[in-house]
């Protein structure tokens, strides 16, 4: 259950990235658009044509954020339950929280756009979350499920 949770938490980080890469694809796409002609309208926003090419970064982004990665922080809040990682259950815990807290930004920045900068930020510390929370698991058992390296008294 180990190698489950920390595959998951590495998953999350890679979501992460990949949520970033495929915003600034699409924010950069349009701006290069834009920059050739093209015009952004309330129009152009409920058409059903593809006005450029990166536009499907915007929905790989929303499909990800809210559905995906949601799935894989609570199977990672399941597993940490049976993983017997140290404080694996409020690593989790922290990640899934991160998460909701990412889509509640999200849905709500469409109203208050200053949101977008908390959304920013909490994904980067969603990132460090996950990464802490693989690299625990990764981390040998010693006695009582302690880390070896805690455990252990370095010689002077």
């Amino acid at each position: 259950m180990r190698t489950v949770y920390r595959v998951l938490a590495w998953i999350i980080a890679v979501e992460v990235l990949l949520q970033a890469a495929a915003i600034t694809y699409a924010v950069f796409g349009l701006g290069k658009w834009i920059q050739e002609g093209g015009v952004l309208d309330k129009s152009v926003m409920e058409s059903e044509v593809t006005a450029f090419p990166e536009e499907v970064g915007f929905m790989v982004h929303g499909l990800n954020g809210q559905m995906i990665v949601p799935v894989v922080a609570l199977l990672l809040l399941i597993v940490s339950f049976f993983a017997k990682v140290p404080r694996g259950v409020a690593l989790a815990g922290a990640v899934f929280g991160l998460v909701v807290l990412q889509v509640l930004l999200g849905m709500f920045g469409h109203n208050v756009p200053a949101l977008g900068v908390l959304h920013g930020v909490v994904a980067l510390g969603l990132f460090a979350m996950a990464v802490v929370a693989a690299r625990r698991a990764a981390l040998p058992a010693g006695p009582a499920g302690v880390p070896a390296s805690v455990g252990q008294a370095t010689a002077i």
